[in-house]
């Protein structure tokens, strides 16, 4: 009876075995067959950072006419838009009161001076004391200062274009009662625009005295405005980490007006840069990989990356011009794997062109 059993156990077992070697057999015809993936070529490529700042035009020189003292206006010069020369006259202010104190002043002091003149021919004979002498002295020179603050004073009743410029609209009529807070009118120079205008720190190394820029203004899209940057602040911004910029613009056709927005665009050339397709990234914990394949074997790299564009990302290191990454299929893959490409194309990103800042 015992060899009936071994027959039986052995016939039992021969289903079993053939099963196993059947799977190990489809097992390592799935491993030979070679997974289908596109891939993409990635080059070097020029890349230019591109940004658009907002600035504020202002006149060359701007101001508002004011008095320096109170007083009645007796005459108004100017018209309102008129052009004008620096040391124009623009107001008379009432003086009468004035005129009459530097009188007093001019004649105090003609007296104290021949009082003076006297004691010193006096003074050679010992009638007067040097020390009276000095008195008379001090009170010629405090008389002479009384002239010249009345002079002053005479002299702001005139009011004159400080520079040159075009008048404002004006807001006193002949016989208004002025003082120091009261606006006469205004006066800009804007044969020149002064644009003023913020960018972000990483745009530092571009911007040089001297530079060149070009604007653009809503009130005239089909015209540019060329300019030169005149200064850089020596400070950023700490809470936005920009850095003001102030630009110079000839404004001989009188088109820019003070307050106006104008755009700058300004580029930042960063050199040749390799651009991988950002589906091409395999992120496992805090590493990025790629796939990269040679002769038809997916070999899996570690990349470190760096800037990010819309759809493309910049590979600082783990890459060479001319390798072919993996960009659909990667998650069929592991590090050796047989692949089977089914389309390539190369990475051509239009990244802008270098500017022109000299």
């Amino acid at each position: 009876m015992r060899p009936h059993r071994i027959l039986i156990t052995i016939l039992t077992l021969l289903p079993l075995i053939g099963g196993c070697e059947q799977e190990q057999a489809d097992a390592g015809g799935r491993r030979d067959r070679a997974a289908v993936i596109v891939t993409q070529r990635i080059d070097l490529q020029p890349m230019v950072d591109e940004i658009q700042a907002l600035g504020t035009a202002n006149a060359n020189e701007s101001i508002n006419i004011q008095s320096r003292i109170s007083s009645l206006i007796e005459r108004i010069v100017f018209e309102e838009g008129q052009l004008v020369s620096k040391g124009d006259l623009l107001v008379e202010l009432e003086n009468n009161e004035i005129v009459a104190g530097f009188a007093v002043a001019e004649a105090a002091l003609s007296e104290s001076r021949s009082l003076y003149s006297r004691s010193q021919s006096l003074a050679e004979t010992q009638a007067i004391s040097a020390s009276g002498l000095e008195q008379l002295l001090a009170q010629v020179q405090v008389d002479e200062a009384q002239v010249e603050a009345a002079r002053a004073r005479l002299d702001n009743t005139i009011i004159r274009a400080p520079f040159s410029g075009r008048i404002g609209l004006r807001r006193v009529s002949p016989g208004s009662f002025v003082n120091n807070s009261t606006i006469i009118t205004t006066l800009d120079d804007v044969s020149q625009i002064k644009l003023d205008f913020s960018v972000p720190e990483t745009f530092l190394t571009v911007l040089s005295d001297g530079m060149n820029i070009v604007a653009h203004s809503l009130v005239y899209p089909d015209r540019s405005f060329h300019g030169v940057v005149q200064s850089v602040d020596t400070r950023l911004d700490p809470v936005s980490r920009s850095v003001q910029v102030r630009a110079i613009i000839p404004n001989t056709e009188s088109m820019l007006k003070p307050g106006m927005f104008l755009t700058v665009d300004l580029q930042r050339d960063r050199g040749n840069v390799l651009l991988a397709p950002e589906q091409a990234i395999v992120p496992e914990g805090s590493s990025q990989y790629v796939y990269v394949v040679t002769a038809g074997i997916a070999e899996k790299r570690a990349v470190i990356l760096g800037r990010r564009i819309p759809g493309y990302v910049v590979i600082e290191n783990g890459l060479s011009a001319g390798d072919a990454v993996v960009t659909e299929g990667t998650h069929k893959l592991q590090d050796g794997s047989a692949v089977e490409v089914l389309d390539q194309d190369n990475v051509s990103v239009d990244l802008g062109k270098p500017a022109n800042t000299s």
